[in-house]
């Protein structure tokens, strides 16, 4: 399956728990090895980000679509 939106991790399902209108389903990333985030000049600079550093990548979106 092909789509537009970059910020797809593989992985599998790890336990799936139903509500009485929603879902929550636990999925296990394996894949990538590598997230590629872009980010302003202006951000980096005042992070202070340089190769090697230690931080944490937050994938900011409204929703959650899974593809089978």
């Amino acid at each position: 399956m092909k789509l537009s939106a970059r910020n797809q991790l593989n992985g599998k399902i790890t336990g799936v728990e139903l509500g009485a209108v929603m879902a929550n389903v636990k999925i296990e990333i394996t894949e990538p090895g590598v997230i590629t985030a872009a980010i302003t000049k202006e951000s980096v600079e005042k992070l202070g980000l340089s190769e090697g550093d230690d931080v944490t990548a937050i994938i900011k979106s409204t929703e959650v679509i899974i593809g089978k």
